[in-house]
């Protein structure tokens, strides 16, 4: 038998799993100092366990539970009721009556008006807020009435929306238990909720007040609207009031009803200044003891502020730290790299070993993702004009909100200084790299690129003969070393030069083509089929090993069902078989080393798990007719010389066209062997984190044998120091690890903003949509032609169910996602810019393509007919036939 019954007064946080996330932070409230909180008390989890959960009937219909999906609304809908009417009708014993009734009395009596409310425990925790889940009763009077309610609320637990909600979070039904906060009404002249964080803007030093007449349940309910203040260290920065018609007011006989508001209140300002002002020091008073923005409710009664309830935040992004007292802004590395998603932690401290070895800072860590601070770039007269260009052709929305903010005069002032980051070049400086530019533009030499190539891969193997049989310290010690190799080839002067010019060359092509024939972009079509391009070989050389796959029935059945552990052997027991494994594990020494998200050496590889090629590896084989790789590189490569050829000829007509066509034909033979070397720098650098990884899962796999961790993913949650000492030690805290994955699942499900200030304020972008068609939605065009499709809206690779013809529309792609471009005609993307991976893949296959359209995943739904013009950049939403 547990504690049933407990006021306020002997709650704290510590208790969340008896009182639950509602009584938890009440019982914190009342012991503040200087906050009324009107009194109560929580029947406990407890209460809740030896009641419902050991009930056998009741047990019986949450098992129910299990297995039903969150979209299945009939079969939620019928299990919650029956399970509703079971719990209603249960029989409270004796002794919780008996506590439940004393503690009524110490309220002062036994009719003493009483508001009823849930508390679950996974219910206003900082990770998830589950507001509104569950049920609420206002102004209940007498002990009999009160149990009752407490019954319902137990029932509410099982609403159909707490149900389906559960279930889409993936939270056991059994594992959320319902406590029941008792809590003595309090009658207000006004209520409302304050947030001590600006919900619109995130802005950490900006209160929003909602205030009005009566009840908070009135507005909160959206009967009726609130008044909005907006506070800011003791000023008050904005008010808007609203009309109010009608007010919540507690009724005699118990209850709630809605009464009109006379005419002379109805225009009225809910608040006096100074009584908004004394809320901000209320607000600001709660925050800094629970530590974080809180979300309150409250309650003017007798001239007097009430709080009844506090609750985190949920939703806002953390900010990255500064401590200097200065203004600071930050970009997003994760938009400019096309990987927004939170990295574990070991990933992030390889990505920071990385930058550490080039002499660069990687940037602060906010939500398991890196930003750069370019508060020095923005200061800086030479650096901001130059940083706002090269954000421009990475991502344009960035650019502009930080155009936004440095129209923020005040704000601006008051920036962080420091030396900027824009321009590091290595020990030797941009000179060098000058120098080879110079030399390689003149030679134009088609072997370059691939001497760069063979010295890189000469690199690898080196590596992978030596890190062979290294454990322990030894092992960790040389992964770190090989760092420095992946610096110097970094800064290799020759390498940097040959990328730059193949970017230039498509830069000068554009503008010069656009300028003397009015022809946008015609780079994109010269870049088709391109030298050396290893992220297009990729997609295309997948299409030759569907080839093998289409040849043998049996194998293309068994990979619908294929197991990750026993991938290749069962491919040995089949007709067939045997030669696809070989095409297979062909392509996985070339390529298996990519996977989604893959700068993150957490990542799954397609390497360890081939099962990730299937469905891409089928949609090839459903959407193509045999050598299709062959016709598909071919065009690619007759588009690219069909179009050098008429644009030169349309030069040579024109006045001083000889002169014209001879610089021309000169850069587009540039693109042609450059250019595709642009996307090799990352995939060099995923070919030694294969290796690394490789070697650092079996030291994980030995962890596990010596019973310091449970499974070897445990160590993703380490850093690569932290992952050394427990090798070296065999010692780990295990609470570590639990409260690190519980972090990293909790900041995944938040959205990165691009630019985030030191306030909090998450500052957006926006494009000029003034010549847009009605409806479009706005992006960048980063390859021309304009097509009109399905869409087929994919925020994993796991959904790549594509047909010929389908338009992908997604958050954003890096080079794991090339195989799905050879199936699909369009590309949409709501993250990146003229020169960031998706761009550049899309030009290579001739696919129009838009990206940087904000909520793109959203806005446009799945099966949705579109037209995606990438010569002008927009995305335009079709009536389906």
């Amino acid at each position: 038998m547990g504690a049933y019954v407990l006021g306020f007064h002997d709650i704290d946080k510590t208790q969340l799993g008896l009182v639950g996330g509602k009584g938890a932070n009440l019982g914190e409230l009342s012991a503040i100092h200087g906050v009324r909180v009107p009194y109560g008390f929580c029947v406990t989890t407890d209460a809740y366990r030896d009641v419902v959960e050991h009930d056998a009937a009741v047990s019986v219909l949450i098992d129910e539970l299990s297995g039903l999906r969150a979209d299945d609304r009939a079969r939620i809908a019928t299990a919650g009721a029956r399970l509703r009417t079971a719990i209603e009708g249960l029989t409270v014993p004796e002794e919780i009556r008996r506590d439940i009734v004393r503690h009524l009395h110490e309220a002062g009596g036994d009719h003493v008006p009483c508001a009823v409310r849930s508390s679950a425990t996974a219910e206003d925790l900082p990770s998830s807020s589950f507001a509104g889940q569950q049920d609420t009763y206002l102004n209940i009077q007498g002990a009999t009435a009160v149990i009752d309610s407490v019954r319902r609320c137990w029932a509410s637990l099982f609403t159909d929306r707490a149900v389906a909600y559960r279930i889409q979070n993936g939270f056991d039904h059994r594992a959320v238990r319902l406590s029941v906060v008792v809590q003595q009404m309090v009658f207000p002249d006004a209520a409302g909720i304050m947030f001590t964080a600006d919900p619109v803007s995130s802005n950490r030093t900006v209160v929003s007040i909602d205030a009005g007449f009566g009840l908070g349940e009135a507005f909160v309910s959206g009967l009726v609207n609130a008044d909005n203040y907006r506070v800011r260290a003791g000023r008050i920065i904005d008010k808007k009031i609203a009309t109010q018609t009608k007010e919540l007011r507690a009724s005699p006989s118990g209850g709630t009803h809605e009464l009109p508001i006379e005419p002379a209140r109805q225009h009225a300002q809910k608040l006096g200044d100074e009584q908004i002002l004394q809320l901000e020091e209320l607000g600001r008073r709660i925050e800094t003891h629970f530590g974080k923005p809180q979300d309150i409710e409250w309650a003017l009664y007798d001239g007097m502020f009430h709080v009844l309830q506090s609750r985190p935040i949920t939703t806002l992004y953390p900010v990255p730290p500064a401590h200097d007292g200065k203004n600071h802004v930050y970009i997003s590395y994760g938009h400019r790299q096309m990987m927004t998603d939170a990295f574990a932690p070991l990933g992030l401290s390889f990505f920071t070993l990385l930058h550490d070895k080039l002499g660069r800072t990687a940037g602060v860590v906010a939500g398991d993702r890196f930003y750069k601070d370019v508060s020095a770039e923005l200061t800086s007269s030479w650096a901001r004009p130059a940083t706002l260009k090269s954000l421009d052709q990475v991502d344009v929305l960035m650019a502009n909100a930080l155009r936004t903010v440095l129209k923020r005069k005040d704000f601006v002032a008051s920036l962080a200084h420091g030396r900027t980051s824009m321009l590091d070049f290595g020990e030797g400086g941009p000179l060098p790299i000058a120098r080879q530019y110079l030399k390689l533009s003149r030679a134009d030499d088609p072997r370059v690129v691939p001497d760069l190539i063979e010295h890189t891969e000469a690199t690898v193997d080196l590596l992978r003969r030596d890190i062979a049989g290294k454990t322990g310290d030894e092992l960790f010690a040389r992964i770190i070393d090989d760092h420095a190799v992946l610096a110097e080839l970094t800064f290799d002067p020759r390498s940097v030069a040959a990328a730059f010019l193949g970017i230039q060359s498509v830069n000068w092509v554009n503008k010069h083509m656009e300028a003397w024939l009015g022809e946008k972009n015609a780079a994109d079509a010269i870049a088709q089929s391109a030298d050396h391009n290893v992220v297009a070989a990729m997609g295309l050389d997948l299409l030759d090993v569907a080839d093998v796959v289409r040849r043998h029935p049996d194998v293309m059945r068994y990979l619908e069902t294929a197991d990750r552990a026993t991938f290749f052997a069962g491919l040995a027991e089949l007709e067939g078989g045997d030669a696809v494994r070989d095409a297979i594990q062909g392509y996985l020494r070339a390529y298996g080393m990519h996977c989604a998200g893959d700068i993150d050496i957490t990542r799954t590889r397609w390497s360890e798990d081939p099962t990730l090629l299937v469905p891409l590896l089928l949609s090839n084989i459903k959407n193509f007719p045999p050598g299709e790789r062959r016709r598909k590189a071919e065009q690619g490569r007759a588009e690219a010389e069909r179009t050098m050829n008429d644009l030169l000829e349309r030069l040579r007509k024109l006045p001083g066209g000889t002169g014209k066509a001879k610089k021309a034909a000169r850069k587009m033979s540039l693109i042609r062997h450059f250019i595709g070397y642009r996307e090799y720098s990352k995939h060099s650098l995923l070919l030694r984190y294969e290796i690394y990884k490789r070697a650092l899962m079996e030291e994980a796999a030995k962890l596990v044998e010596r019973g310091v961790i449970k499974k070897p993913e445990d160590v993703y949650f380490l850093s690569i120091d932290e992952f050394r000492a427990v090798v070296n030690t065999g010692e780990l805290d295990e609470a570590l690890i639990a409260q690190r994955r519980e972090a990293h699942e909790t900041y995944q499900k938040l959205t990165p903003p691009r630019v985030i200030t030191s306030e909090g304020e998450v500052v957006s972008g926006a494009y000029d949509a003034g010549s847009l068609p009605r409806g479009a939605l706005a992006g960048i065009a980063v390859s021309s032609g304009v097509v009109e499709g399905r869409a087929r809206v994919i925020r994993s690779m796991a959904e790549a169910d594509v047909e010929e013809g389908d338009i992908l529309v997604t958050v954003f792609t890096d080079p794991s996602w090339s195989p799905l471009f050879v199936s699909v005609k369009g590309v949409v993307m709501e993250v990146g810019g003229v020169m960031t991976h998706g761009a550049v893949v899309a030009r290579e296959y001739g696919l129009p393509a838009v990206v940087g359209v904000e909520a793109a995943t959203r806005l446009i739904k799945d099966g949705q007919l579109i037209r995606v013009n990438g010569t002008d950049g927009y995305v335009e939403l079709l009536p389906n036939p």
